[in-house]
């Protein structure tokens, strides 16, 4: 038979008392943690195995090699198992009781289980009964202020006895409302007429000079914003797939048109720096030789970096050669390179001449006339692919009778009909422009771009 130290042995407990006495008491079982014997220094101890982690070691065996409990438990110590503590406390009484309702109006008497504690004490959830507080006028008020002609004094009474019995619920108001005896009324007939007399008490019950703030219900709005949303939920398969299909033209639309800005912003630019490349030529050549050198010092009118070229300044300390200066920067692309070498050639200009201080800078503003030509053949070739393919959709819509044909004005320097038409008919011209036909792809235009090039080759000197 096993005696208490076996027992105390068993559950880990010790101390002078229960050794003392051999029996177990409460404070054994209740506080163990504190009275634990210690334990001897040639306790075995065991190392955590490769490979495992040590959180996961830590849930096997605690510090002191505790196993884990059985059933969950609190703990603040970290990754230390506690085991439950008993508590010495009183539990608190329940008792099976009545209550009612301040909700209802029937006097119904329910039971639930509650502390003794709080008998007599009103139900809790009473505090969430919200009302909606619904105005009431007397006979006079109604007959000065809120008659009208459509509705009767019975028929304003029953609908203000059901807004207060349903908290303004319009919905079941209007199922609930008797259209037998009185006159068929909507939703919004029903709004309105509320309404209206709030409005119209707080006018009157108002002390002058205070700011009220009257709720105003507009029965037209409503009216048509549940048209609306009728006719938007009827719509068929049909009709959606087609306001589908025009909400992506009227993408591709404003992408052409943000295109065709940004085309005309940068033919503009260099148009400008054409411009302002002419007037400084002329400029320079009017000034006498003696201010050749101040006007370096002289601020120079800004060109915008597509015209022509940009050649670096060797402003630095130290020797440089002056044929570094006729080098062409990075920015010019092998495509223009190109391009540049054959103008010269044809223009019989040597490739590298002698870097001497006026043939550097002739030879220099000479490369960036040429690469500004050649930017503005390329968007001039642009212009009239694009005034190509616009004339050919204009012609289709002629001939299928939606518009007028084309009048002729005049005639392009190259021999091509040009495009006249109305000014009465400029603005369905632009918008039949937008919505017919495909934009243009990058490589139709590239094509049209490479055969523009290689005809401005040959005649490197003649502007179009």
């Amino acid at each position: 038979m096993a005696t208490g130290a076996d027992v105390r042995d068993i559950l880990e407990l010790g101390g002078v008392e229960s050794e003392n006495t051999g029996t177990i008491n409460k404070k054994d079982i209740i506080n163990s943690d504190k009275k634990k014997s210690k334990k001897s220094s040639e306790t075995l101890t065991f190392k955590r195995p490769e490979g495992m982690h040590r959180e996961v070691y830590a849930l096997l065996y605690s510090d002191k090699k505790d196993a884990p409990p059985l059933l969950p438990s609190d703990t603040t110590q970290g990754y230390r198992t506690v085991k439950a503590k008993l508590g010495s406390k009183k539990v608190r009484p329940w008792k099976w009781m009545p209550f009612t309702n301040p909700a209802r109006k029937d006097g119904a008497m329910f039971y639930h289980w509650r502390r003794a504690a709080e008998e007599g004490k009103d139900y809790p959830f009473a505090r969430f009964n919200k009302t909606v507080q619904v105005p009431v006028y007397s006979e006079q008020e109604y007959q000065m202020y809120l008659h009208d002609d459509a509705w009767t004094k019975a028929e304003t009474d029953h609908l203000f006895d059901l807004a207060r019995r349903f908290d303004l619920r319009f919905v079941v108001i209007h199922d609930r409302y008797d259209h037998q005896q009185f006159k068929k009324r909507s939703v919004e007939d029903l709004k309105e007429r509320y309404y209206h007399i709030c409005a119209k008490l707080a006018n009157i019950r108002a002390a002058p000079g205070t700011d009220l703030k009257i709720p105003v219900f507009d029965a037209g709005h409503e009216r048509r914003r549940k048209e609306q949303l009728e006719r938007l939920y009827n719509r068929t398969p049909e009709q959606v797939a087609e306001e589908e299909y025009l909400i992506q033209e009227l993408r591709k639309i404003e992408t052409r048109k943000k295109e065709r800005e940004k085309r005309t912003q940068d033919l503009q630019k260099l148009i400008t720096a054409a411009d302002t490349t002419t007037e400084q030529r002329r400029a320079e050549r009017k000034a006498p030789k003696k201010k050749l050198p101040q006007k370096k010092e002289t601020e120079k009118p800004a060109v915008p970096e597509t015209a022509g070229i940009k050649f670096p300044d060797f402003k630095s300390a130290g020797v440089t050669l002056r044929s570094q200066r006729m080098k062409l920067p990075s920015s010019v692309g092998q495509k223009k390179i190109k391009a540049l070498e054959q103008m010269l050639m044809e223009l019989g200009v040597d490739l590298n001449p002698m870097p001497t201080e006026e043939i550097v800078q002739m030879f220099n503003e000479l490369r960036s006339d040429l690469v500004l030509l050649y930017e503005l053949k390329q968007a001039f070739a642009n212009c009239e692919y694009e005034l190509q393919m616009l004339r050919h959709r204009y012609e289709a819509l002629a001939k299928a009778g939606s518009i007028g044909p084309l009048s002729v004005e005049g005639a392009h320097p190259d021999g091509q009909t040009g495009l006249g038409i109305e000014e009465s008919k400029g603005d369905a011209k632009d918008q039949i422009i937008d919505v017919v036909g495909a934009p243009l792809t990058p490589n139709s235009v590239r094509r049209k771009v490479v055969g523009a090039e290689q005809g401005a080759l040959r005649s490197p000197t003649q502007m179009p």
